[in-house]
C-alpha cells in the first residue's frame, strides 16, 4: 500500500518521499515507453530530490505490468526533443544520490539502458530484459553498449546487444547484469530497496566506473560469425565496434558509441526495418476491423496432409480443441503422426512441455472419417488438394454438417473463393484463409475476403489469426491473392533471364546475394517442382497467345524430378548437399536450341535489377485491381511469407527507394524485348510523374 508525501511531476512521473528514501515512480500506459514526457520527468525528479538534503536514497519503478518497455514508437521517425535518453542515463549515474532500479516485465532498450545506468538493479521473478536495437537497424545508443560490458563482460554483452533477443532474470542475474532478484509488488520491492542502501544492505556503484576485462577473442569470433551469418545487415557489426569501445574510458566509449549511432540512423537498413516493424501492426488495420468477429472454441480441419496437419498443429498450439477429418483411417493415422512430430518439435524448441504435450495430444485432438464428427465446430477449416471440384465437393457437404453461424474456410493457395462459396448455402460465411507452410511456424496468413463474404466473418478471420499468433493480411480475390499472384509474376522474370542465357544457380546467387534466403529455384525446388506445373497446367487454357512460355521445369517434371522431395531438381541433392544438376542444365540448353535462343551473359546487378523490377511491376496491378488495400499491405505480404530481406523493407519500400521514374525507365527499356511482359502499370507511371511514393498510399484503405 502507498504512503508518504507524494508530488507529480507530470503526467506520467511522480514522486513518494519516507523520510530519507524517495520513490520515483513511472506510469505512462500500456507498456511505459520512454516518451519525452517519461524522460523530462525522470530529470525533473531528480534534480528536485538531489536539492533535499534529508534524501540518502531513491528508488525508481513503474506501475503497470512492465517496467520501461523501450522507446516510443510514436516518436519515431521524429526529431529528438531534450532531454535525449543518453542525457537522462548520464543524469542518473551521476547522481549524487544513490540510485536502485526496480525492473519487472519486459525491461527493454532504452528501459534497460535506464536500469543499467542506476547504482543498484533488483528485478522482479519473470522479468525479461534485453537489447532489440538491432531488430530496427540501430545499435543501443543510450549507453548500452558501455554499460553491459562493465557489468556482463564482453562476451556477455555481445550477445545481448548483437542477437536482439531477451533473457530471462536468472540469466541476467547469472552474467551480471542485475544484483538480485525477488517476489513482491514494484512499489514494494522499491521501498525495501531504498531502505537497504540507506541501511548499506543493498550495495550500489556507479557502473561507468567498473573495469572492463579486455576479450578480443570474443570480439574477433563475433565479427567473424556476423561475416558468416548476417554478411548483408549494417547495425549487428556496427554493434561490436560499439562495445569494443568499452575498453575506452566511459566518456569516449559514449561518443563512440553515439558515432556509431548516429551511422545506423542514416543507413537506409534501418529506414527498411522501422518500416518492416510499423508493417507488422499497419495490417490489422482494415475496413472489417470494427465489425464484432464470432466466438471461436472449437475448430475442424479436413485433410490431414502437410497443411492440413500443420494448421491443426497451431490451432492445438494456441488452445483450441481441434476435429481433423480424412477420408480413411490411414490418412487419419499419417495426419496423427505429422502432428506429434510437429508439437514434438515445439517441445524441443521450448515452445511447449512434454506435459503439455501429451495433454494437447490426448484431450484436445479427435480425429474421424465422418463429416459429421465437426458439428460441434465454430469454424471449419478445409485443407484438401487444391482442385476446384474437390473443394466445391466439400463445401457442399459442409452446409448439412456445420452449425448455423460457423465459419466455413479454405486453405487453397489460388483459387477462386467466390467460385467456393457459390457451392454453399452461405457465401456469407466463407472466406479463404491462406496459411503458408509449416503452418504451424510461419507466420504470415492471407485472409480472402470474397464478394459475399460479410464483415463480421473476416472479423473472425483476424481475430483467430491473433489468437494463431499470426501476421494477417487482407487480400481480395484473384489467381493466387496477393502473395501467389505477385510470385508467378516475377518468377516468369527468372525464367526468361534462365532461357535467355543465365544459370539457375547464378539467378539464385544473385537473389540470396540481394539479402534473400534463397533464390527462386531453391524455392522451387524446395515447395515441389509438382505444384507449379500442376498450377501451369491448369492456366493452360486461358495463357495468353502473346505470353512467352518457358516450359523447363515442365520438362523436369516430365522425367519425374520434383525438386527436393525427390532427390533431382533444378539441384541434385545428396549426403555432399545440393549442387547443380547437370541434366538439368542439359534440358535448358536443349529448350534454348528449340527456341532459337543465343545464350548471353546476366551480371547479378542486371539480375536482381529485372526481378525486383517485375515484383515491383505485378505488385502495382495488385493494387491498382484493389487486391491489396495498401502497399504496405504488400510488404507484409512478402516480409513474413516469403522471405523478403526484411532490411529492405519490402518490395513497395524498396520501389520507394528506387524511385517510380527509374521504375518506368527500366520496365520501357525491357519491353523492347518483349512487349507484352513489360508493360507500365498506371499507377506506377501516375507516380513517376506527379513524383508519388507508395508510402503516400498507406495511410489509406
Amino acid at each position: 500500500m502507498q504512503s508518504g508525501s507524494q508530488t507529480g511531476v507530470n503526467d506520467v512521473v511522480s514522486i513518494e518521499r519516507h523520510g530519507q528514501t524517495a520513490l520515483i515512480a513511472i506510469h505512462n500506459p500500456p507498456v511505459n515507453a520512454a516518451s519525452h514526457a517519461v524522460r523530462s520527468g525522470l530529470c525533473q525528479a531528480l534534480a528536485t530530490l538531489q536539492n533535499e538534503p534529508d534524501i540518502k536514497a531513491i528508488a525508481i519503478y513503474g506501475r503497470g505490468r512492465t517496467f520501461i518497455a523501450g522507446a516510443d514508437i510514436r516518436e519515431f521517425g521524429k526529431p529528438p526533443q531534450d532531454p535525449w535518453l543518453p542525457e537522462v542515463c548520464n543524469i542518473l549515474e551521476n547522481s549524487p544520490v544513490p540510485i536502485a532500479c526496480i525492473l519487472h516485465g519486459t525491461t527493454l532498450g532504452g528501459g534497460l539502458e535506464v536500469a543499467l545506468s542506476c547504482h543498484a538493479r533488483v528485478a522482479l521473478k519473470g522479468t525479461r530484459v534485453g537489447f532489440p536495437e538491432v531488430n530496427l537497424g540501430i545499435l543501443p545508443g543510450a549507453g548500452g553498449t558501455q554499460r553491459a560490458p562493465r557489468l556482463a563482460g564482453i562476451g556477455a554483452a555481445l550477445n545481448l546487444v548483437t542477437s536482439g533477443k531477451p533473457i530471462s532474470a536468472d540469466e541476467a542475474l547469472e552474467i551480471g547484469l542485475i544484483d538480485r532478484i525477488q517476489d513482491g509488488d514494484p512499489h514494494e520491492v522499491a521501498m525495501q530497496a531504498a531502505e537497504e542502501i540507506v541501511g548499506n544492505i543493498l550495495k550500489t556503484r556507479k557502473t561507468g566506473t567498473l573495469a572492463v576485462e579486455a576479450d578480443d577473442r570474443a570480439l574477433d569470433d563475433m565479427r567473424e560469425t556476423l561475416r558468416k551469418r548476417q554478411p548483408h545487415l549494417f547495425s549487428p557489426h556496427k554493434c561490436v565496434d560499439a562495445i569494443a569501445a568499452c575498453l575506452l574510458p566511459i566518456e569516449q566509449g559514449l561518443k563512440e558509441e553515439r558515432r556509431l549511432y548516429n551511422q545506423c540512423m542514416d543507413s537506409p537498413q534501418r529506414a527498411g526495418l522501422i518500416h518492416a516493424f510499423f508493417a507488422e501492426r499497419a495490417v490489422a488495420k482494415v475496413p472489417e476491423a470494427a465489425a464484432t468477429p464470432s466466438e471461436i472454441t472449437e475448430i475442424g480441419v479436413i485433410g490431414g496432409g502437410t497443411m492440413g496437419s500443420g494448421i491443426a498443429t497451431a490451432a492445438l498450439l494456441a488452445g483450441f480443441p481441434v476435429t481433423l477429418t480424412e477420408r480413411d483411417g490411414a490418412g487419419l493415422e499419417r495426419a496423427r503422426t505429422t502432428i506429434a512430430g510437429n508439437l514434438e518439435g515445439a517441445v524441443k524448441r521450448g515452445k511447449l512441455s512434454a506435459e503439455a504435450r501429451d495433454k494437447i495430444f490426448a484431450e484436445k485432438l479427435k480425429t474421424d472419417t465422418d463429416y459429421a464428427a465437426l458439428s460441434n465446430a465454430d469454424m471449419v477449416i478445409e485443407a484438401a488438394f487444391e482442385d476446384m471440384s474437390v473443394k466445391q465437393d466439400i463445401f457442399g457437404r459442409l452446409d448439412d454438417v456445420a452449425k448455423p453461424g460457423a465459419v466455413l474456410a479454405s486453405n487453397t493457395s489460388y483459387l477462386d473463393i467466390n467460385q467456393i462459396a457459390a457451392a454453399t448455402r452461405r457465401p456469407e460465411s466463407v472466406l479463404g484463409l491462406h496459411f503458408f507452410s509449416p503452418a504451424h511456424i510461419m507466420r504470415l496468413m492471407e485472409i480472402v475476403v470474397a464478394d459475399k463474404t460479410s464483415a463480421e466473418t473476416a472479423a473472425t478471420g483476424f481475430s483467430l489469426a491473433k489468437k494463431l499468433k499470426k501476421i494477417a493480411v487482407r487480400s481480395g480475390v484473384c489467381d493466387g491473392f496477393i502473395g501467389n499472384r505477385i510470385m508467378t509474376f516475377y518468377k516468369k522474370a527468372a525464367d526468361y533471364m534462365m532461357m535467355d542465357g543465365a544459370a539457375p544457380d547464378a539467378i539464385d546467387k544473385a537473389m540470396t546475394g540481394f539479402g534473400f534466403a534463397m533464390g527462386p529455384y531453391q524455392v522451387a525446388d524446395l515447395a515441389g517442382l509438382d505444384i507449379s506445373w500442376a498450377a501451369n497446367k491448369r492456366r493452360a487454357a486461358t495463357r495468353p497467345s502473346e505470353e512467352r512460355y518457358i516450359p523447363i521445369a515442365d520438362s523436369l517434371c516430365e522425367k519425374g524430378w520434383f525438386g527436393r522431395k525427390t532427390g533431382k531438381g533444378f539441384y541434385l541433392y545428396g549426403p555432399e548437399g545440393p549442387h547443380p544438376n547437370p541434366d538439368a542444365l542439359a534440358i535448358i540448353d536443349a529448350e534454348r536450341g528449340k527456341a532459337g535462343v543465343t545464350p548471353r551473359p546476366f551480371a547479378a546487378e542486371e539480375i536482381t535489377d529485372r526481378f525486383m523490377t517485375a515484383m515491383i511491376l505485378e505488385a502495382n496491378r495488385v493494387l491498382e485491381e484493389g487486391i491489396a488495400l495498401r502497399p504496405i499491405d504488400i510488404d507484409a505480404v512478402f516480409l513474413f511469407g516469403y522471405g523478403f530481406p526484411r532490411f529492405r523493407g519490402g518490395p513497395m519500400h524498396t520501389a520507394d527507394q528506387i524511385g517510380a521514374a527509374e521504375i518506368v525507365k527500366r520496365i520501357e527499356a525491357y519491353a523492347l524485348e518483349d512487349s507484352y511482359y513489360w508493360q507500365v502499370p498506371e499507377l506506377l507511371r501516375k507516380l513517376a510523374i506527379d513524383g508519388g511514393t507508395f508510402a503516400e498510399m498507406n495511410g489509406k484503405a
